[in-house]
């Protein structure tokens, strides 16, 4: 198990009710981290579709996730 903090953007952050939440999680990768999430708030994004980061920087599904690490869910941007 890990402690994370996990900060929710947009609709996220709507689905979550909050900004950010430190959780405890059998998380391996920034994927877990995410269908962890999703699962606990409802989200039906899929994380295709979405960006994370971790730490502040820019990673992508499969990077690991350390005890104590932030990880920054983006819900997919439309732009024209």
């Amino acid at each position: 198990m890990k402690t994370v903090t996990v900060r929710y953007f947009a609709m996220f952050r709507e689905h979550a009710g909050v900004g950010e939440e430190t959780l405890r999680l059998a998380a391996e990768t920034a994927r877990d981290v995410f269908e962890a999430t999703r699962d606990r708030h409802g989200s039906t994004e899929l994380n295709g579709h979405c960006k994370v980061a971790i730490n502040d920087r820019m990673a992508d599904w499969d990077s690991p996730v350390s005890d104590g690490d932030t990880v920054l869910l983006f819900p997919p941007v439309a732009g024209g």
